[in-house]
């Protein structure tokens, strides 16, 4: 009943990974193909447009692809595999920790840190940011201090809440699925497990969880 189709598209600019991810199959279920999606496609003759040439304090590693558009920090890590795809900003600061495919034209910001995840087209996570275990979908924006945090504190596997019941996604990590348009105010925290639709607001300065309804404004903090 839950459809990664309902929160988000995968974007022309990440045209090579349609293939990998079923547009039916729940969010969460994303992120377990991540890794192979990054290491097929990185490993297709079709890319072009790859940098090659990096700032001295910018330490890059593993399988990874940069679109030579793309404008990189003077410091940062980078680890792979990780697909960062063209007009895309990487400010000072920025962790990549590997498994991590990224559109168009975002923007990943100063000390933010990322790990298994999908940002479509046009996303902003521009100030001191965690994204882990999580997708994003085309505009979603994350105000300044936002966390999306990935694990329960009892450490069990992360659980859906949903209008059809409570699924347990058979994952002990798993983030947010976020979807199109929606906006994040700065230094909220989303909890594991949480599922936001398009164009949902979360206003500033709280805890939000289990299901957002697209189109809605959490003014309070929920879970």
């Amino acid at each position: 009943m839950i459809k990664a189709s309902d929160f988000f598209t995968i974007p022309d600019s990440l045209a090579p990974f349609r293939a990998c991810f079923d547009a039916h199959a729940a969010p969460w279920e994303w992120l377990n193909g991540i890794h192979n999606a990054l290491l097929t496609v990185l490993s297709s003759d079709g890319l072009e447009g790859a940098r090659s040439v990096f700032p001295p304090q910018l330490h890059v590693s593993g399988k990874v692809f940069i679109h030579d558009s793309v404008e990189l920090p003077p410091y940062g890590v980078i680890e792979g595999p990780a697909y960062i795809g063209p007009d895309c900003e990487l400010r000072p600061g920025v962790y990549i920790r590997g498994n991590v495919i990224v559109g168009r034209d975002c923007v990943l910001g100063n000390s933010c840190e990322y790990k298994n995840s999908i940002l479509m087209d046009s996303v902003e996570t521009a100030h001191f940011n965690y994204v882990g275990d999580s997708i994003l979908g085309t505009k979603a924006h994350l105000g300044a201090g936002v966390i999306l945090a990935n694990v329960r504190l009892d450490r069990l596997n992360v659980k859906v809440k949903s209008p059809w019941g409570l699924f347990d996604t058979g994952r002990r990590k798993f983030g947010s699925a976020i979807g199109d348009h929606a906006e994040i105010g700065c230094n909220s925290v989303i909890q594991p497990g949480t599922l936001i639709g398009k164009r949902a607001f979360v206003l500033s300065a709280l805890s939000a969880g289990g299901w957002i309804e697209g189109r809605s404004v959490v003014r309070s903090s929920v879970s």
